[in-house]
């Protein structure tokens, strides 16, 4: 069903997150997928996809320091992301 989609790809895109956090998965993975969830962002409003591309360009930019740097820490833009999604599934119907 097409009220599905958004809603699968917003789970794949959680469970994603988890392996990310867990170290199972990489920052390129992660954002090429969500980057190419549009059934996703064609559900919400705007502003969601704004600040999804922002925090994915900070963390694509976190993946480039070896080490956590005051401006890119990537422990705070997962938990970013995670708000992210925690928002963007309550904007969802279902």
């Amino acid at each position: 069903m097409m009220l599905d989609q958004p809603l699968s790809q917003w789970q794949s895109l959680s469970d994603l997150l988890v392996s990310l956090r867990q170290g199972r998965s990489d920052v390129s993975a992660f954002s090429a997928t969500a980057r190419s969830q549009q059934a996703l962002m064609d559900a919400l409003p705007q502003r969601y996809t704004t600040v999804l591309h922002d925090l994915l360009d900070r963390l694509e930019s976190s993946a480039l320091f070896s080490e956590e740097s005051c401006s890119f820490s990537r422990k705070d833009l997962i938990e970013s992301l995670q708000m992210w999604l925690d928002k963007a599934r309550q904007q969802l119907p279902g």
